[in-house]
């Protein structure tokens, strides 16, 4: 009898595996109890204005924001495109034009419709 198992809610792999009692994903490395949602997983990323964040979506940057441990600025109206989320203080991982890799906090951006 062969038992199908749902792919990896991260980068839906269809390699999962079952160790103990989670599943995980041989390519990101990922682990999650069976039965998860994927929405459990996936905390919810709001702008300043409200709009829900996703990954891939293009920002502006609301204020200037001022770089640690530099005398650079990122300035108000900078268009950032594909941003990343992830877990942390600054939830927003993105690469800024000029200035290169950087994490923002979601409270100085506002989404830019496309």
């Amino acid at each position: 009898m062969i038992e199908t198992l749902p792919p990896c809610p991260e980068c839906s792999s269809v390699y999962t595996y079952e160790v103990d009692a989670l599943l995980t994903c041989p390519e990101c490395g990922h682990e999650w109890p069976p039965g998860a949602t994927e929405s459990s997983t996936v905390p919810e990323v709001r702008d300043s204005v409200g709009n829900v964040l996703r990954d891939g979506d293009t920002v502006t940057v609301i204020k200037d924001l001022k770089i640690k441990g530099s005398s650079s600025v990122v300035k108000v109206g900078t268009k950032v495109r594909g941003i990343r989320l992830v877990d942390g203080d600054h939830d927003i991982d993105c690469k800024i034009p000029g200035i290169g890799q950087m994490g923002l906090k979601s409270q100085f951006v506002k989404r830019v419709s496309d």
